[in-house]
């Protein structure tokens, strides 16, 4: 019942007891002096025994009590994220390849034992990828068991899906497309699909289809040039929100709803509550109009982006405010985006931090190690586009703080993505054919 240091002996009558996937080992008899062969794995004990190391790819070890058969000590080993810590749990140590740690469960959370924390130490470019023409929205997504991919929606000349292949975004697919402004990537069911022509993803052919063409004359089409010359044209019209019809196979129209210039919608969920959040850019007259979450939220300037995040037990929102329009056509590109957070007590959004941005077109939101980020996409200062976008660090009673400066020109969308080889960001830009990936350099602190 005990291991004693390099050297020593391990003082007992050894029965194994294997049952369900080897659930573990038992202890009984008198004492007795045994020694075994140490495991590779037990660098500091040299007498541990080698055949408890490994079972079945996920036990390491297990010890149970003899006379109840109640665990005492598990050590096992997960290349996923850890399972959620229950009473049932309790006492064991689950080694976490993707945490890159040890960890203890006591009862109701994971205690971290030996963990290397990965910080963020600088930024680095990765890729320049050169598109057909100015790309105005980025998506990225996996298909499990195909790869990651990446979908740019670019002004002319059609957009394009990339793969990631070799540690770097290749072309993959072409589309034909004009005045792209967005690219959704869902599942229905274990479908895989794209908007506002609906494609589908072909498991045959490896590619995406054409499969629905959804009547959005007018999506996106309401936003005015960056110039501030304002398009003649009907800003306050109504979005619709379309439901999967599983009978028909097809997206039926479920909702409408009164909308001024929306840009963007958010759909998000807390608890067991669900909310939609739009993002009203221009009322045909001015940018200082109300946008509106289904809860009620208040006045925005111009907003074009909402980003809905969580750290710990607090659920944010960041809106993008890309100009301040008033009724006399004064322009100012200068001004605050605003971060809100839930107050549960009250069931509303309350402001919680502004942040002055340049004609901010996009948040992203990521984490890294233990630490929360946020990246605004800052396009247009009223003189210039070849502005800088910032990386923002939460530091809890700071709030988010500057942390990281990133030249871009015009620039409109910013993604954070994972590979094995390590954490990305990929910027967009509205003013030229060029889309640039950045690596995050980490390092490793104890």
């Amino acid at each position: 019942r005990r291991v004693v240091p390099a050297g020593g002996v391990y003082q007992s009558r050894v029965r194994l007891v294997q049952s369900q996937g080897s659930r573990g080992v038992k202890f009984t008899g008198p004492p007795q002096a045994l020694s075994f062969p140490a495991a590779p794995l037990f660098t500091n004990c040299n007498y541990f025994p080698a055949e408890f190391s490994i079972v079945k790819d996920e036990y390491i070890f297990t010890l149970l009590d003899g006379g109840s058969d109640r665990l005492l000590l598990g050590l096992r080993l997960t290349r996923d994220k850890l399972p959620l810590c229950r009473v049932s749990e309790v006492g064991q140590l689950w080694f976490s390849t993707e945490e890159k740690g040890l960890f203890l469960c006591d009862g109701s959370m994971w205690i971290t034992m030996l963990q290397e924390r990965e910080r963020l130490d600088y930024v680095e470019e990765h890729q320049d990828l050169f598109t057909t023409s100015e790309t105005f929205d980025i998506e990225v997504f996996s298909i499990p068991s195909v790869g990651l991919f990446m979908a740019t929606a670019n002004r002319d000349l059609g957009s394009t899906v990339y793969r990631w292949t070799n540690g770097r975004f290749e072309r993959y697919q072409d589309f034909s497309t004009h005045d792209a402004q967005a690219w959704k990537f869902f599942t229905v069911g274990r479908e895989v699909e794209e908007v506002s022509l609906v494609y589908r993803w072909s498991n045959r052919t490896l590619r995406f289809v054409a499969y629905q063409k959804l009547n959005t004359p007018t999506a996106r089409s309401s936003l005015w040039p960056i110039t501030g010359k304002v398009r003649e044209m009907n800003h306050n019209i109504e979005s619709v929100i379309y439901k999967w019809n599983p009978n028909t196979r097809k997206f039926e129209v479920n909702q409408t709803i009164a909308t001024s210039g929306a840009y963007d919608w958010e759909f998000f969920t807390i608890g067991p509550y669900h909310f939609l959040v739009v993002a009203n850019t221009f009322n045909g007259k001015s940018t200082v109009i109300n946008s509106t979450i289904y809860i009620w939220l208040g006045e925005t300037t111009g907003a074009i982006d909402w980003e809905m995040f969580q750290i710990g037990n607090r659920f944010f929102l960041a809106v993008a405010n890309s100009q301040r329009l008033d009724n006399t056509g004064s322009i100012q590109y200068n001004i605050n985006s605003t971060i809100y957070e839930l107050n549960m007590t009250s069931q509303t959004f309350i402001k919680f931090q502004d942040i002055t941005t340049s004609s901010a077109l996009d948040w992203e939101f990521f984490t890294v190690g233990d630490d929360k980020f946020l990246v605004v996409a800052n396009s247009y200062d009223g003189n210039s586009y070849s502005l800088n976008s910032v990386i923002y660090r939460w530091q809890g009673y700071e709030r988010f703080v500057p942390v990281h400066t990133l030249s871009t020109n015009g620039c409109r969308d910013w993604e954070f993505f994972t590979s094995s080889d390590g954490s990305y960001l990929i910027s967009s830009s509205a003013r030229q054919a060029l889309s640039k990936i950045l690596k995050l350099r980490t390092y490793r602190q104890h």
